[in-house]
C-alpha cells in the first residue's frame, strides 16, 4: 500500500529517517509530484544527490525501486520488454517430444505467453506499480528514446501486440535524472515537476555526513567537508568531487583510525576524493593550503 505524504515537511521527515537530508525546496517538489502524479525531473552536477533521492524516497514509503539506467544507443525493447527465447525453444522442443496435436497457429500463440515474457523497468514499473520508477541518466540517451518516454508517462500503459495492453493501476512514482550533458526537450520537461540540486552549503553537507556515515567523528566530517567545499570553488579540476565523494572519503578516514585530518593522511586517502591523476596532482599541491585555511 502507498502511504501517504501529508505535506512537505512530512516528506522532509521521512526522508531524513533513511539519511537523506532534503532542504524545504526539494521537499515542497517531491510532494507536489505524488499530489499530481506528475514524474520528478532533477538536473544537476554529478554527485549532488539526484540518484539517492529515489533510493530515499522508495525505502521512505517502503515500495520497490525500479530502475532503468539510460545510455546512449537505449531503446524502448531495454525499457519495456522482450521474450525469453531459450525457454521458447525448449517449449517448442516440449510439444515435439509430447507429440501433441497442436497446429503450427497454436504452438506459435503459446510461445507469447506471459510466462515468458521478460520483464524490463518501465514494463516492471506498471506491473508492479505503487513504485519508484528511477530513470538516470536520460540526458544519455536520445531524440526517439526520449519520444517513447513521454507517451508512457503520459498514459501509463504499454501495448504487447501478442499480449494487449498493461496499464499501471496506480502510476508509479516516477523520478528522472539528467547531468544535463545535453538539453532535454522541451515536451519531455512539460510533463514533469522539475528542480536543479545545487551541492550542499558546508553546514548542511556536515549534517548530510553526520547522517550517512554516523561513525564519523563530527570534528573530522568537519574538515572533510571543508576541504571539499573549497574544491569545488576551484575552475581547475576535471570533475569536483560530489556528496558521494564526500561520503567515500569521510568513510575511508574513519576507517584508518583518523580523527584529525593531516597532510600526510589526506595525501594517501585522495582516490577516494578525485576520480583524474591531474586532478589528484592539483589538489596534492593545494591541501597544505586548504588543511590551514
Amino acid at each position: 500500500m502507498d502511504p501517504v505524504m501529508h505535506d512537505a515537511a512530512d516528506v522532509a521527515a521521512r526522508l531524513g529517517a533513511t539519511g537523506y537530508l532534503a532542504d524545504d525546496e526539494l521537499a515542497t517538489v517531491l510532494f507536489l509530484t505524488m499530489r499530481m502524479q506528475r514524474p520528478l525531473l532533477l538536473e544537476g552536477e554529478p554527485g549532488t544527490g539526484k540518484t539517492a533521492l529515489a533510493e530515499a524516497l522508495a525505502e521512505s514509503l517502503d515500495l520497490p525501486l525500479i530502475r532503468l539506467q539510460c545510455y546512449e544507443g537505449i531503446d524502448a525493447t531495454q525499457a519495456l520488454y522482450d521474450w525469453d527465447f531459450p525457454r521458447q525453444i525448449l517449449h517448442l522442443r516440449a510439444l515435439e517430444a509430447a507429440g501433441t496435436d497442436a497446429t503450427a497457429e497454436e504452438a506459435e500463440k503459446s510461445l507469447y505467453d506471459e510466462r515468458f515474457l521478460l520483464a524490463r523497468p518501465v514494463l516492471a514499473a506498471l506491473q508492479q506499480s505503487p513504485a519508484v520508477l528511477l530513470i538516470d541518466e536520460v540526458d544519455r540517451a536520445d531524440d526517439e528514446f526520449e519520444a517513447f518516454l513521454l507517451e508512457v508517462l503520459s498514459t501509463w500503459q504499454v501495448t504487447i501486440p501478442e499480449l494487449g495492453t498493461v496499464s499501471a493501476a496506480t502510476p508509479p512514482h516516477v523520478v528522472l535524472t539528467s547531468n544535463r550533458t545535453r538539453e532535454l526537450h522541451d515536451a519531455l520537461k512539460r510533463r514533469c515537476l522539475y528542480h536543479w540540486i545545487d551541492h550542499p552549503g558546508l553546514d548542511r553537507e556536515v549534517a548530510i555526513v553526520r547522517s550517512r556515515a554516523p561513525e564519523v567523528a563530527e570534528a573530522l566530517a568537519r574538515q572533510v567537508v571543508g576541504v571539499v567545499q573549497q574544491l569545488r570553488d576551484r575552475d581547475d579540476l576535471l570533475k569536483p568531487p560530489g556528496v558521494a565523494e564526500t561520503l567515500d572519503w569521510a568513510r575511508a578516514l574513519t576507517h584508518l583510525g583518523t580523527t584529525h585530518l593531516d597532510l600526510a593522511t589526506a595525501a594517501a586517502t585522495l582516490g577516494a576524493l578525485v576520480k583524474y591523476r591531474e586532478d589528484a596532482d592539483r589538489v596534492r599541491q593545494a591541501l597544505d593550503r586548504m588543511l590551514t585555511t
